[in-house]
């Protein structure tokens, strides 16, 4: 049998397992001894080893009496358990919810409730896990990966009396990630159609390998860096924190290939000294895919010009959508687009009165709903809100050019995008207003040269109240005490009172133009 012949079949075959969420165990079969995960701790993951563990968890999970469809929390770090549990679950029918886990313990509860999690897997280095699971009646399994976390069983001596052989009757399950919204909480895209990541002919199996940068629980860094590259025999790097001159060392060291950054990584590279940047070699990468912030245009011509044009910007959401794509080349005819609308019904922009705007004038951007469709979990007036017929929206603006090519101008304005990570300044407002001396509060994304954005809340007081230095950092106490740390106000502005429409909500795009007068809001 040629060469083509064994990749045509073992196309099938990856096909025919992705069908069952056993893919992993075509690999175990094909390549069981090569590294399938690099730990930032210099532990590795063989794809034999990933199998076995993925098969150990999927009994575990049963035994524990979860049923197809019945969800399953992970609050795990960047290391190869992620992917481990992320394979046991989804081999078995069941939901599996990564969680961010640099939210309070508060925000983790409400998430692993939400989403109504019967099993968790927490790393035992989020500090948070166990007052989190403790206001999780719900759980049926506690599992710490790691290390002890009261209360939960051992990761390594619960699996160890586990079969590891490929369990004999898979049904394949799938993610539901949370997106931040608008307003209150965020909410899972529930998609149990969704059909996930392929096979896919153009990796050299020989020589390729991603590197995730990026928190795995990430929509954008889990498709792409763990999901896609795993299921198509590619080995992944796990990075566990950013460390500019040592993201450069691990490329050329490891001869990384792909990896997904946000644009605070490009200027945090920039940064480093000449010197470092060409004391190492980064000419083994073949694709750097970015989007999820803004990336000012002279930062990403500056990264082409260093590594070459493989330079992939995307535009989509964990809702999925047009798939708006654009390569270097492509990008340095039209600069600052973030790609071409793949068709005419793809994506449209429509005015305040839904009337589709002509070229060049920025409207709200609604792409079309994916065939395998969407829902926010739990929440049709949510769904509905997002909707225009077959579209959807997330709630930016923007302009398609003479050429069909889309160019973002603003995002709405109740979400703030700082260091890639989307932030809902509703939460922030409904923790502030539990101050005393807060009458109001309207948090809104300022100009940050480092992180695209910043948290500001504007603040007006209560009658018998004056604004000081010594309030305000009672009030930024009180912040902390409430939020994670992404999401605490950078500062704060005193205000006599909060514009209002005429029905009393607060107009928060009036709030917020202020502090972006003089300069464009890039995206």
């Amino acid at each position: 049998m040629d060469g083509s012949q064994q990749q045509l079949d073992l196309a099938e075959r990856v096909t025919r397992a992705i069908g069952f969420g056993m893919m992993h165990a075509v690999w175990a079969e094909v390549q069981p001894d090569k590294v399938a995960i690099f730990d930032p701790d210099g532990r590795t993951r063989t794809f034999g080893q990933l199998n076995a563990n993925a098969n150990r968890i999927a009994r575990l999970l049963r035994e524990a009496g979860l049923k197809p469809g019945e969800g399953v929390a992970l609050l795990c770090t960047n290391r190869a358990e992620f992917a481990e549990v992320m394979s046991g679950a989804m081999r078995v029918g069941l939901r599996l919810t990564p969680i961010n886990w640099h939210m309070t313990a508060e925000e983790i509860a409400y998430v692993i409730k939400d989403c109504e999690a019967k099993a968790l897997f927490a790393d035992a280095a989020v500090a948070t896990a166990r007052e989190a699971a403790a206001s999780c009646p719900d759980l049926r399994l506690k599992v710490a990966i790691g290390g002890a976390i009261g209360g939960f069983a051992d990761y390594d001596a619960t699996l160890g009396q586990m079969d590891a052989t490929d369990i004999p009757d898979p049904l394949r399950g799938y993610t539901m990630l949370y997106t931040s919204g608008t307003t209150g909480r965020p909410k899972g895209v529930y998609k149990p159609s969704h059909p996930g990541p392929a096979y896919s002919h153009d990796y050299d199996r020989e020589h390729d390998l991603h590197m995730c940068l990026g928190p795995a629980y990430h929509a954008a860094p889990l498709m792409g860096d763990v999901r896609r590259p795993l299921l198509n025999g590619v080995p992944l790097v796990f990075m566990d924190k950013w460390d500019s001159e040592k993201v450069l060392r691990t490329i050329a060291e490891k001869k990384v290939t792909n990896a997904h950054f946000v644009a605070i990584m490009f200027q945090r590279l920039l940064a480093l000294p000449d010197a470092v940047k060409r004391s190492y070699d980064v000419s083994s990468m073949k694709t750097v895919s970015h989007g999820a912030a803004p990336c000012p245009p002279e930062v990403k011509r500056a990264m082409i010009e260093w590594f070459g044009p493989v330079l992939s910007e995307y535009y989509a959401g964990s809702e999925g959508g047009a798939g708006f794509i654009i390569k270097s080349e492509e990008w340095l005819r039209k600069p600052g687009s973030v790609g071409r609308r793949p068709s005419k019904d793809a994506a449209i922009i429509l005015d305040e009165e839904g009337n589709e705007c002509p070229p060049n004038v920025p409207g709200a951007i609604y792409m079309k709903v994916p065939a395998e469709g969407f829902e926010y979990f739990k929440d049709p007036g949510k769904t509905q809100g997002s909707r225009k017929g077959g579209l959807f929206t997330m709630g930016d603006i923007g302009y398609l050019d003479e050429d069909d090519y889309l160019f973002l101008t603003g995002r709405s304005a109740e979400t703030i995008i700082s260091g890639g990570v989307n932030i809902y300044p509703q939460e922030v407002d409904n923790e502030l207003i539990k101050h005393p001396a807060i009458e109001d509060a309207c948090t809104v994304g300022a100009p940050n040269d480092e992180w695209g954005e910043e948290v500001v809340s504007v603040i007006q007081l209560k009658a018998g109240h004056e604004p000081s230095e010594k309030l305000a950092d009672e009030i930024l106490a009180h912040a902390r005490a409430a939020l994670a740390r992404y999401k605490q106000p950078r500062r704060l502005e005193f205000v006599e009172a909060l514009p209002r429409s005429e029905a009393g909500k607060i107009l928060r795009n009036r709030v917020r133009a202020p502090f972006w007068e003089g300069r464009a809001r890039q995206i």
